[in-house]
């Protein structure tokens, strides 16, 4: 294979929701913690999430949401980090995932991202003309060693690797909840299928292991049958 392995990892509601609302107010990782009932198995998920990948992928506008780009500087870990971005980091979001990461690699299309104005040894920019995933993920094997990767993006960039056939591996987190509401972001977003001839880019999915975990949380593993 000439790109890395992919696992889509997320947390979910019951009702497939990865957001507790459609404004970026609202948001799992702060608002779960608040809810009784949820919070009390909520470190289930961050305690699987520490075993997934040494490479883990995100867009810019989650991590924006996520308050990275007014956060003071994170000590170092072991993972490598990818972000998605063309105009949601500012300087400090990009000097926090350099402070973060043992490397950091930025996709972006927008020549003048702050990115560029940042002198870190472990910074790689992939400058793209328009949006490739595929040929990222390409690069991201060849030219940084990265054989696996972790997907944890928003649903409208979950769509984009479900139809381009990316996802190698489904691994959801389940919370005891439903959310609701149809402008709220769930697993895989973008646009709808419109006839039949698009069933092809649906992802059909092999159960490798269901976990029942503590305090109604559930695990689901699956394997996606291209």
């Amino acid at each position: 294979m000439d790109r890395p392995i992919t696992t889509l990892f997320m947390l979910m509601s019951v009702d497939g929701k990865i957001s507790t609302g459609a404004t970026d107010d609202l948001d799992i990782d702060k608002d779960f913690p608040k809810i009784a009932g949820v919070r009390e198995g909520l470190h289930q998920y961050y305690e699987i999430e520490q075993t997934t990948d040494l490479w883990s992928l995100n867009s810019g506008r989650v991590q924006a949401k996520l308050g990275v780009n007014t956060k003071e500087m994170p000590d170092k870990t072991p993972v490598s980090f990818v972000i998605i971005d063309n105009d949601h980091l500012n300087k400090n979001g990009v000097l926090y995932f350099c402070s973060l990461a043992k490397e950091f690699v930025l996709i972006t299309s927008n020549a003048n991202h702050p990115a560029f104005d940042v002198d870190e040894s472990n910074l790689h920019i992939i400058r793209q003309n328009g949006p490739s995933l595929k040929e990222a993920l390409a690069e991201l094997k060849s030219e940084y060693g990265c054989e696996r990767i972790t997907i944890q993006s928003g649903g409208t960039l979950n769509s984009l690797f479900l139809h381009e056939k990316l996802f190698d591996y489904v691994d959801i987190v389940i919370a005891p909840v439903l959310i609701g509401g149809k402008d709220t972001p769930t697993l895989i977003d973008g646009k709808s299928l419109l006839s039949e001839s698009e069933l092809s880019k649906i992802g059909v999915l092999k159960l490798q292991e269901c976990m029942v975990l503590k305090k109604s949380y559930l695990r689901l593993r699956y394997k996606v049958i291209h």
